[in-house]
């Protein structure tokens, strides 16, 4: 089970990286990700409907939860759109990747009665540094932490977090597709006003629709990856696995973006799969 739970946190960064690649690369990111959550509710609406006749009577709290979670991921989701119009891939994607490692795990055990040992801190402690290492644009992240583009991304993980803890426990009274497709519902309705308002939409559709229908894939497919990841083993291991996904985003940054990248990237890329190691160990 552990192996498994692995590799599919492993999948699950490698294609949330993808689709947030999609997401800087796009026109109007309202538009696109409005686009990609009509695509995700279309193409695994199926899978919900195999899903509803195992679903129980669920008590008034489960509701509760199902609605703090899609409450939770449409401001995740208008904040993520916000961060990638004003600030660069490479500096906003490890911000947002690195606020999760370090806040789930402390919930996780204070909230959820998990444990983990000494060298699974020190792991997450890693991963953490590393990941803050590659999102440093020529140090500025430490020098201007008042920085508009990086408060908005801290906001941005700071959501992760917060929805991750509750869909930890949402599980127990909705199957991961039901959970995921809620979510993308909420985040459809969450950018439905300003997509409305926007002069974008025919153009975003033109330039962008294969990229689109492979984003509303992409996207609750990883996050269902990671949900099956925690049916399997503790939030408080899993989630900073995830961040492997930073390294693959780095990657696609200067591979695929072109932007620069530094040996401190490296370095800081060594200190991730480290801390994966030591986690994995725990």
């Amino acid at each position: 089970m552990f192996n498994l739970a692995v590799g599919l946190v492993i999948l699950s960064g490698l294609a949330h990286s993808v689709w947030n690649l999609f997401t800087k690369k796009s026109i109007n990111k309202n538009v696109f990700l409005w686009f990609c959550q009509w695509a995700a509710i279309l193409i695994f609406l199926p899978f919900v409907l195999v899903e509803l006749p195992t679903i129980g009577q669920v008590p008034f709290v489960g509701w509760l939860l199902l609605a703090a979670s899609m409450i939770l991921h449409g401001v995740y989701i208008l904040l993520l759109a916000k961060s990638y119009t004003i600030g660069d891939l490479s500096q906003v994607f490890p911000i947002i990747r690195g606020t999760s490692p370090l806040l789930v795990p402390i919930f996780g055990v204070l909230l959820l009665n998990e444990s983990l040992s000494l060298l699974g801190w020190i792991g997450i402690v890693c991963i953490v540094s590393g990941i803050f290492l590659i999102g440093e644009a020529k140090g500025r992240i430490f020098r201007k932490i008042v920085d508009k583009t990086i408060l908005i991304a801290l906001l941005v993980g700071v959501m992760t977090t917060s929805y991750t803890i509750v869909d930890k426990v949402t599980l127990q009274y909705f199957p991961s597709f039901t959970l995921n497709w809620a979510s993308n519902v909420g985040n459809l309705l969450a950018l439905t006003t300003i997509v409305m308002r926007s002069q974008g939409i025919r153009q975003e559709w033109k330039v962008n629709w294969k990229t689109i229908l492979l984003g509303g894939l992409l996207a609750p497919g990883s996050y269902i990856l990671f949900l099956k990841a925690l049916e399997l083993m503790p939030v408080s291991q899993i989630a900073p696995m995830r961040e492997i996904g930073t390294v693959f985003g780095t990657l696609m940054g200067v591979f695929i973006l072109h932007e620069r990248q530094g040996k401190g990237r490296i370095l800081a890329s060594v200190s991730i799969t480290a801390g994966i190691i030591m986690l994995a160990q725990t």
